[in-house]
């Protein structure tokens, strides 16, 4: 009748899948690994970059203590009137 002429079909279906899970999971692993390194890369490049970029200044706050003193000071020597120290002062206040 059927002689056997080797391993059956089921068992090299059998070793074929365990080939091919063993190469899928042996590439998945490398796949997170290239990934994990890109990553890695990346990250170092956009530190460097935010490095060397300048940073943003804020503007300076004007100083209205200064400003005032000088006002007062201006007033004190007879430079400018009342009526002049208080427009002034409005105008540096924003009021």
């Amino acid at each position: 009748m059927f002689a056997r002429r080797g391993p059956g079909l089921v068992r090299a279906a059998a070793t074929t899948a365990v080939v091919a899970g063993t190469a899928g999971a042996v590439r998945h692993r490398q796949d997170q690994k290239y990934a994990a390194q890109d990553q890695a890369a990346y990250d170092q490049q956009m530190a460097a970059q935010q490095q060397m970029a300048p940073q943003p200044v804020a503007p300076a706050e004007p100083d209205y203590a200064a400003e005032l003193e000088k006002l007062a000071q201006l007033k004190n020597q007879g430079i400018i009137n009342d009526e002049e120290f208080e427009a002034k002062k409005k105008q540096i206040l924003g009021i």
